[in-house]
């Protein structure tokens, strides 16, 4: 590996709004080079546009979770602009109408999300570690879900325990299992991983509803793959450590 400037790479899925425009952005202000990752066109070049207005280096990367040849296109595209990938944010994620309890729950809506939340994130994971392999300290951020914590959704006591989405957080479970099999996987190199939560936030997965802006909700995240030090296979949010 050749020595590399000190300006970090960084991708960031579904950052075209919501949590992942504000992971981007905060990133971005810690003098990154910023990839959109968005499937739409029109909305990706916007919110490139919006973070070069805020002094942020950022272009839009044509990039579908769900699409395995927009996944090779994008690991291309990198590959031969930049060489590297230091920091991965897989944030990418949906909730669709259909999804609910085990018992009422439509199978084309769970098989929906988990496309985006957990196939989707391991696609491009297992497209951009070649990349992140080249990088002096290469992070992976996965955006995860105390609603995907199993001891947390077996506890009556939670304040979010009648929050019983199958599909939904059971694709942020096995996102976390993700999270923690890979750690394992990289163990012995310098690619560190982190399911991070960012807590219930105003944004149009939630229905704008929340108790916390997209801007709050970043923090977590952004600071999780910008720390200098970090543990990695490790759960967590804004106030600490969260229980699998």
């Amino acid at each position: 590996m050749s020595t590399q400037e000190s300006t970090k790479i960084v991708l960031v899925t579904g950052a075209n709004k919501g949590i992942g425009y504000e992971v981007a952005r905060q990133i971005g202000q810690a003098d990154a080079v910023v990839l959109v990752g968005a499937r739409n066109s029109e909305r990706g070049q916007a919110a490139a546009h919006m973070l070069a207005e805020e002094g942020v280096v950022a272009s839009w990367l044509p990039l579908d979770v769900t699409d395995a040849q927009s996944i090779d296109n994008a690991a291309t595209r990198i590959a031969e602009e930049y060489g590297w990938l230091d920091i991965l944010v897989n944030n990418a994620g949906i909730g669709v109408a259909g999804d609910g309890t085990p018992g009422q729950a439509s199978l084309g809506a769970v098989r929906q999300v988990f496309e985006t939340n957990f196939f989707g994130a391991l696609a491009v994971t297992q497209a951009m570690l070649p990349l992140l392999h080249r990088a002096e300290a290469g992070r992976i951020v996965n955006l995860s879900s105390s609603l995907g914590s199993l001891q947390l959704n077996g506890d009556p006591s939670w304040e979010a325990y009648d929050v019983k989405l199958i599909g939904y957080n059971a694709s942020k479970t096995a996102l976390n299992m993700l999270t923690v099999q890979l750690a394992a996987e990289l163990r012995d190199s310098r690619i560190t991983v982190q399911s991070i939560c960012p807590g219930l936030t105003a944004t149009d997965l939630t229905g704008h509803t929340g108790n916390r802006l997209p801007a709050e909700a970043a923090m977590a995240p952004a600071g999780a793959a910008l720390a200098e030090s970090v543990r990695t296979g490790r759960f967590a949010d804004a106030q600490g450590e969260l229980p699998w």
